[in-house]
């Protein structure tokens, strides 16, 4: 069953402003090693490779219902791929821990995320879906 959905648009010209203004201070507050490490291996879209995670941590803070109060903050949602090369999302601390909170009782939550971009503008969708558990 479907626990939630979420969306998100982001503006990449907004991401790329912000780096221009906040740079490093920016980067660590929002994003995770991983999610750094990735747009610097991609420095001509280092914005757009931003703005497509940015908009994935929106989707995902709008599909568990709270946006980024009770705990959840940007930084306990991770973009991180699947050994398919898939991305979904990795998730630490109140982010995590609201997930959990939500999952019934003998279900396991799938977290599905899909990210695009076309210049000005990234994109993400996540799905919550409860899976029941193998006794």
């Amino acid at each position: 069953m479907i626990l939630g959905i979420g969306s998100d648009l982001c503006n990449i010209v907004r991401i790329q402003a912000s780096l221009d203004r906040f740079g490093d201070r920016f980067l660590n507050r929002v994003f995770t090693d991983i999610e750094r490490a990735k747009a610097s291996r991609r420095p001509h879209t280092i914005a757009g490779t931003l703005a497509k995670r940015f908009a994935a941590k929106e989707a995902f803070s709008k599909a568990v219902g709270t946006g980024f109060k009770r705990g959840v903050f940007m930084k306990d949602i991770g973009v991180v791929n699947a050994p398919s090369g898939a991305p979904t999302l990795q998730l630490t601390g109140g982010a995590r821990a609201r997930l959990d909170a939500m999952a019934p009782p003998g279900h396991a939550i799938e977290v599905h995320l899909t990210m695009t971009d076309d210049h000005p503008w990234a994109q993400a969708f996540v799905i919550l879906y409860a899976r029941k558990m193998e006794p």
